[in-house]
């Protein structure tokens, strides 16, 4: 990426992404734009560089926020109706982190609605299109970040990862995309989704410029007790891995997975054997459960966190409403998108007198179950490889009235999601049709750099 200096102006990197994404309006990749804030920081960086004073790791350096990061500039809406016109107090802690090295927010981008989706298709303002097709899905829920990135409007974007939101719409857009270990990235100042599994990553066109970012925003954070001590320390040509093993899962790559997508990954595993890795076959019976699993833990999750939303204390409240009941209900009814309500419904039925035991007791059992084969998979393997989805992007408004085959898009990345380990979306080729298909490396815990690194490996 370009950072500022003497010779290139931050005033002159941050016109050049907002007239690009003017030039690229039409894929709806930004919910809103955020110019007159990003010129006057740009022309502070500018300042700074010309009186000799270090103006950070990313000075003038343009970046897309996905709109479920708080912060002060414009609305923070996560795409819903309910926080339209929210303007934040706080800024999140990613974003002071890598704002405070000089990178300048243009813009925020669109997601499903609370996050809740994989497709982008879910936004209360509507759906963001595929950067190669714009009649196919860009893949969510950080469908406008991903975008952003693939179109050059932007070398890098955050999003937020809690069952494949950035690994999937990388892959859908040949980006690569860094789900990183749970708790490395404070999640503080972003709009809960579901908070066991929630994770802050970034979208960028390559292996450096995505490890630099994360290394700015990993550590620990006191407002997010989650946070781990920051273990992104290494430069990325040491973080090397220790058996040169990659785990090949068979169980993503039979029956249901497109054959270009296949081809794609035995090819990405050809690249790996020619970087020295040793690539052996793998059976993991559990990770077959992990969708089911997925889909009882979240909703529960998600109709915890979104219990907050109650007309009363913050966001939209219905100007129907008469009494303190049909405040409650009429303004949830207008200001939740159909799949909200839907992952609400599920949370509330599985958490229920009667239902606890029988569905979300069973499921965190089972849980720790694929947790489990997890690591003994690992005992063998530095990393292991599979596809990202089942196939490349699908059309708009194709799975919209068949909530099950949404779903099924999720099969292979909420498995590392719900064992909180690190996953890479890497570009790994493209369908006859010209659309992107990515491999997904997993590792474990606090590994993410070595994911890295190997990526880095094929990239070179």
């Amino acid at each position: 990426m370009k950072i500022a200096d003497k010779n290139t102006k931050a005033v002159d990197l941050v016109r050049a992404a907002l007239e690009k994404a003017k030039e690229y309006e039409d894929y709806h990749a930004f919910i809103s734009m955020n110019e007159a804030h990003a010129l006057e920081r740009a022309r502070e960086i500018d300042e700074k560089i010309a009186r000799g004073e270090d103006a950070g790791r990313l000075a003038g350096v343009p970046f897309a926020l996905k709109d479920n990061y708080l912060s002060p500039e414009g609305h923070t809406t996560a795409a819903a109706k309910m926080l339209e016109n929210f303007i934040s107090p706080i800024t999140a802690t990613a974003v002071a982190r890598i704002e405070a090295e000089g990178a300048i927010m243009i813009g925020r981008t669109n997601l499903d609605a609370y996050a809740h989706g994989g497709s982008t298709e879910n936004s209360y303002f509507g759906p963001t299109s595929n950067a190669y097709d714009k009649t196919r899905v860009s893949g969510g829920s950080s469908g406008g970040s991903a975008v952003a990135v693939a179109l050059d409007i932007v070398p890098f974007a955050l999003g937020s990862d809690t069952g494949g939101s950035i690994r999937q719409p990388a892959s859908f857009n040949g980006v690569y995309g860094v789900k990183p270990t749970f708790g490395t990235v404070s999640r503080y100042g972003v709009v809960a989704m579901a908070s066991s599994t929630d994770t802050m990553g970034c979208f960028a066109k390559n292996v450096d410029d995505a490890n630099l970012v994360m290394s700015i925003m990993a550590g620990k954070d006191e407002k997010d007790s989650t946070t781990l001590n920051d273990f992104w320390t290494k430069p990325l040509e040491e973080a090397t891995p220790a058996k040169k093993k990659i785990g090949l899962i068979k169980d993503f790559m039979g029956e249901g997975v497109d054959e270009e997508v296949k081809a794609a990954i035995r090819n990405y595993a050809d690249k790996l054997r020619k970087a020295g890795y040793e690539i052996e076959e793998i059976r993991m019976p559990t990770l077959k459960y992990a969708l089911a699993i997925y889909y009882i833990v979240v909703p529960a999750e998600i109709a915890s966190n979104l219990s907050r939303y109650d007309g009363i204390r913050y966001g939209l409240r219905s100007k129907e409403a008469k009494d303190l009941d049909s405040v409650y209900n009429m303004t949830r009814d207008e200001g939740f998108m159909p799949e909200n309500k839907r992952r609400i419904m599920i949370g509330n039925f599985v958490l229920s007198s009667g239902f606890f035991d029988a569905y979300y007791l069973k499921a965190q059992k089972a849980r720790t179950l694929l947790i489990n084969e997890y690591n003994k998979a690992f005992e063998k393997y530095d990393a292991l490889l599979c596809p990202v989805a089942p196939r490349p992007a699908f059309k708009i408004g194709e799975n919209t009235s068949d909530p099950l085959q949404m779903y099924l898009e999720d099969v292979m990345t909420v498995p590392p999601s719900l064992a909180g380990l690190p996953g890479l979306s890497i570009p790994a080729g493209e369908s006859k049709a010209g659309l992107p298909i990515g491999a997904q490396l997993v590792g474990p815990r606090q590994s993410d750099q070595i994911l890295l690194h190997i990526a880095k490996e094929v990239e070179e």
